[in-house]
């Protein structure tokens, strides 16, 4: 069963778990279950994506319920209206903020702009030898995507040299190995904690927030990261 985050009558989000794609995809691959038909499942109606998560990060995913509320809805995202929030554990200790603004190769080879602004929410230094180093450094922080680009936040953070720890295609496979021999971890450690827009009828301001999971909490623990907030 899904965790239903939000419903009414026009929409409908819930905390999608890492490793479930959104819809069909030739990007993504084939899958045996998708998001979309999972949750028609559970609440017997049609369900629309206005947006989508990775197949591996997890939190907040946004449907409506009828096609006109994914008019309006969509429009808010294209305007940037919408905010989004993400955190993330990323290799080595970033900055204390930073706009990362970095055009991006779209799946099709044309350039987009891509702007990304994060914050750092803690650190961590490891007894775990890396390279020629004796310890590891890894550190929380906050990612707010200003656009919405196809993989923006994994390769923004590749691209100031502090990858998302578990991401394959833009992280450090070392890395990643590294815990996968030491953890037994393969966690890709992103997740979209909270989303906040204006309610397409009432106009109300909506927050809505999704915990972690367990294998996001076992990464923060080894880390000794204080994720209560999001937990």
């Amino acid at each position: 069963m899904l965790e239903i985050l939000y419903r009414d009558e026009h929409l409908i989000a819930i905390n999608k778990p890492s490793g479930l794609l959104v819809h069909k995809s030739f990007y993504a691959g084939e899958a045996d279950t998708y998001a979309i038909q999972e949750l028609r499942n559970q609440i017997g109606q049609k369900v629309y994506p206005v947006h989508r998560l990775d197949r591996k990060t997890s939190g907040v995913l946004l449907f409506t319920l009828d096609k006109e509320t994914l008019r309006i809805m969509s429009d808010q995202f294209a305007s940037r209206h919408v905010e989004k929030k993400y955190i993330a554990i990323l290799r080595g200790w970033t900055k204390e903020e930073e706009t990362i603004n970095y055009d991006l190769i779209n799946e099709n080879e044309i350039r987009q702009n891509a702007i990304t602004y994060y914050h750092r929410l803690q650190t961590s230094e490891i007894d775990l030898p890396f390279l020629k180093h004796q310890t590891s450094r890894y550190c929380l922080v906050e990612a707010i995507p200003e656009t919405g680009r196809f993989h923006q936040l994994r390769k923004h953070f590749k691209h100031i040299l502090h990858p998302i720890l578990g991401c394959r295609k833009h992280g450090c496979n070392k890395q990643n190995k590294l815990w996968l021999e030491t953890f037994e971890i393969t966690k890709m450690t992103l997740h979209a904690h909270q989303l906040i827009f204006n309610h397409p009828i009432s106009n109300d301001r909506i927050t809505v927030n999704a915990t972690i999971d367990d294998d996001f909490k076992r990464v923060g623990n080894i880390l000794n990261f204080d994720l209560s907030a999001y937990s």
